[in-house]
């Protein structure tokens, strides 16, 4: 027993020993430490043992803990932190979802009120009296939800008019807001959570298009309302905001008469202006709101400054509601209410101007979206590389898109004239003589000197069916040279310099070319994203030496996301020189690709349109709806634009040019379009389908004999004879599979892929043929090939070490092996060399 309480003893006054109860000073001086390496090695410690003699009764180890304590204890700070940031998160999006909920059951009982209003006025009248009972109701409902339309103009001539203007615009605008005064439905495939936009909800039966959004910013609610108020800054199809007159309310709020113009997404369709009174107040809660609505003959108010080539369109009660949040940031509830105007554009552009979806996208997320970077950049959750400032970021993309919209639009007052046709309208040309006004005074020295030189603008529209926007223009985007000539893009990049060499006229084709892709920036839900393109050229002959160079282009790209909820995609591309100054110039041209609505009423084929000519075609040219299995037809505007810069004596030369370029583009659109339109009804992509054709079925045949014949080994577990078979195992084999020709005096391309092998280098069989063996692999993998080329064509086969290689998009990847075989036809004739990388995924 006495030896038993004699260990215990031992024992406690070992754990006693283990503990050290350090000093303020002793704290301090590790505290120093940490802040400069929170990991110090050995030698450091015990350096720092020498260094502080109030550490020297301290033992290493003991410090060493020390150390790993203080790590853990910062490690549970950051922990709790991101659990009370997210914490507030949910609070503040429960809280946003109950007000939902309860603006949903109003909602409910006040359809079920006029449900059994009009039950029992149904139930009520009697046979000869329906009608017009009915028709009473249905008037009596109109004037219920249109109380405005009774009420005679106000008189706004003083400020008190304006006031009362206001006070009815807030009052409609918050019943829109947080009520029920507009049937909203939520947008499919936007679901409320911490981590998504907001609450997306689109209207349904209402006059005009209207959309709102609800979300949470880490952002005061003043810095949200200046944010929002800019609109220039953020809503890319406003090409200008003027404040004409700002009156003062009695209240502390403001009242701005605004003057707005908008872009028009196609060619074929005039731009929008709007002329609207804005009210800037505070509630009693604290929220600050911002409301805004069109000023006509019915509501009245001063009349909007004289506009030509605009068509007025009206703003019904749209705002912000700004509501700050415990904890610090704000919700907010955005609301655009706008009625376009639609009847006054051709049919087949309707569905642009009365799509509310569009006006979501283009319009309200995209306010929200521009706010939520805002703040995270501000709290540096956003990194960027090239060490570019996010406002400058920013501004390169806000000069692509407003770049590429001036274009589109060719706006008499920026300087814009028409060109005559060479008798075919499908291309319009326009010219601008006086660039110095379109693009401002920092580009004259640099693109602009004084020996007459001006913009051209060669531009297109297409209608396309079945082929999702996103997938199109991703395509686009990938692979360039399937719509690009280089000689061109050589002779934009030329014009950047002051005195360029004269190429008017570029020969077709041009030379081959590849790209690639140096990602610059990308918003944060990655909707949106800024890049470098490099094109490379290869000069065959010695006359080609002088255009076979690099050249950059600075793209933007948004809407691209194939799972991304959006009706909207784009690409827009301008060429820079390798400086790329904050200030350098741009000259944009690219794609925009607007989803219309689906329609049901017309054949499935996949086809695509000219434009101009669907515009031509009359009520005789409608097509047939017997079909009573009609098929899912999916409808988009596609929008082309190129600009060149030329010099007085060669603008008819560059003209000619740039049509007959935008042709060929058009051209190769159109085929793009119906190789990779989807064959299902919707425009979701299924895995890539298996090639059948016969040669497919050789070829893969041919590859397993020969592996089996070179190795000893087989290719697949359980090899079948069938032909079906063996392409179907060859198709979906998890190593990349990738078949490489061998010609004399030609650099091997690839031919042919397997699935894994298109995941690998991010291509398709269309564009496979584009890529060249030498560009995929690097340095030491091209000088590992090279050393075993005369054993693969002798013994037939060899294994390649582990390496890295890249795709088609500049991405590296590493594989643990690569194996290269001969592959010989029925006549024992070599046919191709085969490439299987092993265990391949992206670095």
């Amino acid at each position: 027993m006495a030896a038993a309480l004699n260990s215990k003893h031992q024992q406690q006054q070992m754990d006693n020993n283990k503990y050290v109860r350090y000093t303020p000073e002793q704290v301090e001086a590790l505290e120093r430490v940490y802040n400069e390496c929170p990991k110090p090695s050995s030698l450091r410690r015990q350096q720092l043992i020498r260094e502080c003699p109030i550490l020297c009764n301290i033992e290493p180890k003991q410090i060493k803990v020390w150390f790993q304590n203080r790590r853990c204890r910062e490690k549970q700070r950051k922990e709790s932190f991101r659990l009370q940031t997210v914490n507030r998160k949910l609070s503040a999006m429960n809280k946003l979802l109950m007000e939902e909920n309860d603006r949903l059951q109003k909602q409910v009982s006040h359809l079920v009120y006029e449900n059994g209003y009009m039950r029992q006025q149904l139930q009520s009248s009697s046979a000869t009296t329906t009608d017009n009972s009915c028709e009473s109701v249905v008037m009596s409902g109109q004037q219920q939800q249109n109380p405005a339309a009774q009420q005679p103009p106000k008189d706004a001539s003083s400020p008190a008019g304006l006031l009362a203007i206001a006070e009815e615009t807030l009052a409609q605008f918050l019943s829109k807001a947080t009520g029920t005064a507009v049937d909203w439905v939520q947008m499919i495939g936007m679901k409320p959570g911490p981590d998504s936009i907001g609450i997306v909800a689109v209207s349904r039966n209402c006059s005009g298009v209207a959309a709102r959004v609800c979300g949470l910013v880490s952002l005061e609610p003043t810095k949200v309302a200046e944010i929002l108020k800019d609109r220039p800054s953020w809503f890319r199809d406003c090409r200008c905001l003027d404040v004409v007159s700002v009156i003062p309310t009695g209240n502390g709020g403001t009242i701005e008469l605004v003057y707005m113009q908008t872009y028009a997404p196609t060619t074929l369709a005039a731009a929008r202006d709007f002329w609207t009174l804005r009210y800037t107040t505070s509630l009693e809660d604290g929220s600050l709101v911002i409301c805004e609505r069109s000023l006509t003959s019915t509501i009245g108010g001063p009349s909007a400054p004289p506009s030509s080539g605009f068509a007025r369109a009206e703003m019904l009660p749209s705002g912000y509601l700004i509501r700050p949040c415990e904890g610090g940031g704000s919700i907010i509830h955005i609301v655009d209410h706008v009625d376009l105007d639609a009847w006054s554009v051709p049919e087949v552009l309707r569905p642009l101007y009365e799509s509310s979806k569009i006006l979501a996208q283009k319009m309200t997320v995209a306010g929200l979206r521009h706010i939520r970077q805002i703040a995270q950049e501000s709290s540096g959750e956003v990194q960027f590389g090239g060490g570019r400032q996010p406002a400058v970021l920013r501004t390169f993309s806000q000069r692509l898109c407003r770049g590429f919209n001036d274009a589109v639009n060719g706006f008499v007052d920026d300087g814009w004239s028409l060109l005559g046709s060479d008798g075919v309208e499908d291309v319009t040309i326009m010219v601008n003589s006086s660039p110095n006004k379109y693009f401002g005074s920092q580009y004259n020295a640099a693109m602009f000197p004084n020996i007459g030189r001006g913009v051209l603008c060669a531009k297109a529209s297409m209608l396309l069916q079945n082929v999702p926007p996103a997938l199109l223009v991703r395509f686009l985007r990938e692979h360039r040279s399937e719509w690009a000539d280089y000689g061109i893009d050589a002779y934009s990049a030329a014009c950047l310099k002051a005195s360029p060499y004269g190429v008017p006229c570029p020969r077709a084709g041009g030379f081959p070319s590849s790209h690639v892709i140096l990602p610059l920036a990308h918003t944060v839900e990655h909707e949106e994203f800024l890049e470098v393109v490099r094109l490379e050229g290869h000069a065959f002959s010695p006359e080609d030496m002088a255009l076979a160079r690099d050249m950059y282009l600075l793209q933007l790209g948004n809407g691209l996301d194939e799972n991304a909820v959006g009706s909207c995609a784009q690409l827009v591309f301008a060429p820079i020189d390798e400086s790329f100054a904050d200030d350098a110039p741009l000259l944009p041209s690219g794609f925009r690709v607007i989803q219309l609505d689906p329609k049901t009423d017309g054949p499935a084929a996949t086809r695509t349109l000219d434009l101009a000519s669907t515009l031509e075609v009359g009520s005789g040219g409608a097509r047939s709806t017997s079909d009573a299995d009609s098929t899912y037809n999916l409808r988009s505007v596609l929008t082309i634009a190129f600009q060149f810069t030329f010099e007085n004596h060669l603008r008819e030369s560059v003209a000619a040019m740039a049509r007959q370029y935008v042709r060929s583009v058009v051209g190769s659109v159109q085929r793009v379009a119906m190789a990779i339109a989807p064959t299902g009804l919707g425009p979701q992509l299924g895995p890539k389908s298996i090639p059948g054709s016969p040669e497919a079925l050789t070829l893969a045949r041919w590859i397993c004999r020969s592996y089996r014949v070179y190795t000893g080994g087989e290719l697949f577990q359980g090899d079948s004879q069938t032909g079906d078979a063996v392409l179907k195992q060859l198709w979906h084999h998890s190593d990349a599979i990738l078949c490489c020709s061998v010609k004399n005096n030609a650099s091997p391309v690839f031919t042919f892929a397997n699935q894994a092998g298109l995941d690998m280098l991010e291509t398709t069989l269309v564009a496979l043929q584009d890529i060249m063996l030498e560009k995929i692999l690097d340095e030491s993998g091209r000088k590992a090939l090279f050393s075993e080329f005369a054993k693969i064509m002798q013994q037939g086969f060899a294994y390649l070490p582990a390496g890295i290689c890249v795709s088609s998009m500049g991405r590296p990847l590493s594989y643990e092996q690569a194996v290269a075989w001969k592959v010989l036809d029925d006549d024992d004739l070599n046919h191709c060399l085969t490439f299987m990388f092993v265990n391949w995924s992206f670095v």
